[in-house]
């Protein structure tokens, strides 16, 4: 076996050609190679090559500065094409696929991920369930994000007499992916990494596909120093290996290592609970950490689902569930921010594309996700709202196939405000913008494709609550203090059902004190 080539970031962008498909590795603000990004940005600016590529990732890559992860593609003329599971956290590439810069879809995390295995395999594309019925089915746009882009990637076939999706394979290029440590023949480790993701599957499809495959990695060891069991990325898939700057490699973008969030050390998070203050996400977050149940496997998404975790410790029954992550970490604490994807002292770190088996094969027993827009349908939509494009993600993967749906957030946006006093509800302000539509703008997830399977589903506010039923959104609980025609029924696009007498949310939810969920359970 030969010795791996060690170059340059600048010699690793000159390997990539006019019209290369490029997959990039990295889940947020983790696992970006930075330094070879910045590599070909700075190319394409200084000459204009390389052009038209195919730019293609499947989580979510960077920290919303347009500076970072996928916006160092962002520029007209570089890309001619991005698939991507995610674009909130890469602001400037959105924008040019909106401004119809380029061919540009969104489709589900999970989808790409074991697109890139099928692409591995040389098998003609993926075969799932997930995504029917959304705007990723192709009788709704097939995840179309723009005019530019006509050609279909997703069909729908019949498998068994049951409809699924056909996720398309296609040929890709070149790798840029991230490690911690590559020996003298190439073998990469991730042992700093917060996540392995899809790194491996990655490497795979390029190499398979007769690309290249290039790793940045900290640091280059000799031979045999690595723990076999640690390595990734066999050293027979890589092209190269780049060795980058500490300021190209950080851990998380803009945070200090933290060893805690890889296994390498655990962090003591013991002590004293500290309370947060009784605010409408609380009120929310009570309400949700009311369904939990002892030995559950759980997501909570960002927003107000991230407070729930903080309640059921404040409650004692933390323990109760098992927090999972996309990216692969199981148990532990997920973090927010630009390390989202990662977990404080996890239990597990398994490859991204598992993790999404566990997902779609309905390992979550409970899934709790936010509110963004919801329709009388019992719809939501949290991927597109006119000129912003957060994307889809994984939420297509985890709201389809968890075994209960809770969607959390406050019934409106948008400068709202409100105070919880003696165990009542008090609308300060009313937020201006309305969530409760007519008809979302697109289909995240489907209530019908739910009612079809039977999938329970709560969607919880700070004022309200609403159970999906085959017929609609029924209005079944209300806080104290809240009066159901003027404070909700008049500030919905729709009128929710109501079967007899609405029932009044517990007023310990509105209390300062505990709710006492432990002695409930």
């Amino acid at each position: 076996m030969k010795k791996v080539k060690i170059i340059t970031a600048e010699e690793a962008a000159n390997l990539v050609e006019n019209d290369d498909t490029l997959v990039t590795s990295g889940f947020v603000g983790n696992c970006n190679p930075e330094a070879l990004s910045k590599a070909i940005e700075k190319k394409f600016l200084e000459t204009g090559y390389p052009k038209n590529l195919t730019f293609f990732y499947p989580a979510s890559q960077g920290d919303r500065s347009g500076k970072t992860g996928g916006d160092h593609y962002a520029h007209e003329g570089l890309v001619k094409r991005v698939i991507a599971g995610h674009y909130a956290t890469a602001p400037k590439l959105g924008e040019l696929c909106l401004a119809n810069k380029c061919e540009a879809y969104n489709l589900p995390q999970g989808a790409l991920v074991y697109l890139l295995r099928d692409i591995a395999g040389h098998r003609p594309g993926t075969i799932t369930h997930v995504g029917l019925d959304t705007f990723v089915d192709p009788r709704n746009g097939g995840g179309k994000i723009n005019e530019k882009t006509t050609e279909d990637l997703v069909e729908v076939i019949e498998v068994n007499g049951e409809e699924k999706l056909f996720y398309k394979a296609f040929t890709v290029n070149v790798a840029f992916i991230r490690g911690t440590y590559a020996d003298e023949y190439g073998n990469i480790t991730l042992e700093k990494e917060v996540a392995t993701t899809e790194v491996t599957s990655i490497a795979q499809a390029v190499k398979n596909n007769g690309g290249k495959v290039i790793v940045q990695v900290e640091k280059v060891v000799k031979s045999g120093t690595l723990d076999p069991r640690l390595v990734k990325i066999p050293g027979i898939y890589v092209h190269a290996v780049v060795v980058a700057d500490p300021e190209n490699h950080e851990q998380t973008l803009g945070r200090e290592f933290n060893p805690a969030l890889c296994g390498i050390a655990r962090e003591s998070v013991g002590g004293e609970i500290e309370i947060s203050p009784l605010t409408a996400k609380k009120v929310i977050a009570r309400r949700a950490a009311m369904e939990l149940r002892e030995d559950t496997a759980v997501n909570l998404g960002v927003g107000a689902p991230e407070y729930i975790a903080q309640v059921a410790n404040e409650e004692e029954i933390g323990d109760y569930m098992t927090l999972t992550v996309e990216s692969g970490a199981i148990g532990g604490i997920p973090q927010g921010g630009p390390r989202f994807g990662s977990a404080l002292n996890p239990d597990a770190i398994i490859d991204q594309p598992y993790q999404f088996d566990f997902y779609d094969g309905g390992g979550l027993d409970m899934a709790f996700l936010g509110l963004a827009e919801c329709d009388e349908n019992g719809n939501i939509n949290v991927s597109r709202f006119g000129p912003k494009l957060p994307g889809c993600g994984g939420f297509i993967n985890i709201t389809q196939n968890a075994k209960k749906v809770f969607f959390c957030g406050t019934f409106t946006a948008k400068g709202l405000k409100v105070k919880i006093q003696d165990s009542k509800v008090i609308i300060v302000e009313e937020g201006k913008k309305t969530k409760f539509i007519k008809k979302v703008e697109q289909v995240t997830f489907s209530g019908g494709y739910a009612n079809k399977n039977g999938q329970p589903v709560l969607y919880i506010t700070e004022r309200c609550v609403f159970e999906l039923r085959q017929d609609g959104l029924y209005l079944i609980e209300v806080a104290p203090g809240i009066d159901i025609q003027t404070q909700i029924v008049d500030l919905m696009e729709f009128a929710p059902k109501i079967d007899g007498e609405v029932k009044i949310m517990d007023e310990r939810l509105f209390r300062e004190e505990n709710v006492g969920l432990k002695n409930n359970k």
